[in-house]
């Protein structure tokens, strides 16, 4: 049986790059059976659920995710993003974000120094807990006495298999990234879960990096790196760094993956775009490298490395969205990937 791809667009950007991605994917030869689903802001606004119940069942279902982007500015409420994106992140216990970046072209990189421009790298991003599972509160709020906490969650499961991931895919290296020296509680459960899993892995180089040194060291050589592990926070910082070092958030991919259950999303990290959402401005190499990461997690790497290959020899042309060197459309650029896959 094909495998079923549950499509959620969502809303701005995310509605013309997903359709993009989903081309190239059949221009490719992915036997998929895709379905996409009513989750928005506009569904959100008529009906006040961010996602109803029956589409949840489908979609925890479903062999995997191709998300788009979720956000609207006549959404302010906190609660839609939390009641979608969140939602299948916490929910599937999606707990590796996985953020390469690849420098594809030269021209992409804003650094001077050409033998350091190379990046070749992997965030694995611990992504179910931190300070983005919610807990806190304000208290007096509204007053000039308020107090707001947020609070960061570790557990010994959550570090552990993290790290673990870290090791299974490492080639050459995996640094370790925290702020122990001052997050001591956080930070202590990290290094001694660090220590245990990197013992167990002896033939793999390791490294420590305080946060603000591996942000350092990324701008300063981020040829140095392979694998980067590192906490919810540090990560979403970090792999947005890492995405401008090879040419903007416009070809940045991630996947949301469960090793051991097999289900992931897979999605541009570009957001909305709402300033240039609708006018084919969209640069959709996010989504279409995000739909690759997608097809080598279902076991198809040959036609996840064609895919890779075409986005490559089509930004290498300029026969790609202005972002990056290029003149063409939201659509002429995913043709332009089409075209590679054919000829």
């Amino acid at each position: 049986m094909p495998k079923h791809i549950a499509v959620l667009p969502c809303d701005g950007a995310g509605k013309e790059v997903v359709p993009e991605a989903i081309k190239v994917l059949r221009a490719a030869g992915a036997d998929f059976e895709f379905e996409e689903f009513d989750v928005n802001a506009d569904s959100y606004l008529r009906t006040g659920v961010a996602m109803p119940d029956d589409v949840w069942k489908q979609l925890a279902a479903a062999d995997s995710i191709l998300f788009g982007a979720v956000g609207d500015p006549r959404v302010p409420d906190a609660n839609y993003l939390a009641g979608v994106l969140l939602r299948l992140r916490f929910e599937l216990d999606l707990y590796v974000n996985l953020r390469p970046a690849k420098l594809y072209d030269d021209r992409l990189s804003p650094l001077r120094r050409e033998d350091r421009r190379h990046a070749d790298l992997l965030i694995v991003r611990e992504n179910t807990e931190g300070l983005y599972v919610g807990m806190g509160g304000r208290f007096k709020k509204g007053t000039n006495d308020e107090i707001a906490t947020q609070e960061d969650l570790n557990t010994y499961l959550g570090v552990t298999r993290i790290i673990e991931h870290a090791f299974q895919i490492g080639k050459r290296e995996v640094v370790m990234v925290d702020k122990s020296n001052a997050m001591t509680f956080a930070g202590g459960l990290w290094q001694e879960r660090w220590k245990a899993v990197a013992a167990a892995h002896p033939k793999v180089k390791t490294r420590h990096l305080l946060v603000d040194a591996a942000a350092m060291q990324l701008v300063k050589d981020p040829s140095q790196f392979d694998v980067i592990v590192t906490g919810n926070l540090f990560g979403d910082i970090l792999s947005d760094l890492t995405a401008e070092l090879v040419g903007g958030m416009g070809i940045a991919p991630s996947a949301n993956i469960n090793p051991s259950s097999g289900r992931g999303l897979f999605e541009p990290v570009h957001g909305t775009a709402p300033d240039i959402a609708g006018k084919g401005l969209v640069n959709p190499v996010g989504a279409i490298l995000s739909a690759a990461m997608m097809v080598r997690h279902l076991g198809v790497p040959e036609m996840a490395d064609a895919i890779e290959g075409a986005v490559e020899s089509a930004i290498r042309a300029r026969e790609c969205t202005r972002d990056i060197g290029g003149e063409l459309s939201t659509s002429q650029a995913g043709d332009a990937v089409v075209k590679r896959l054919r000829d």
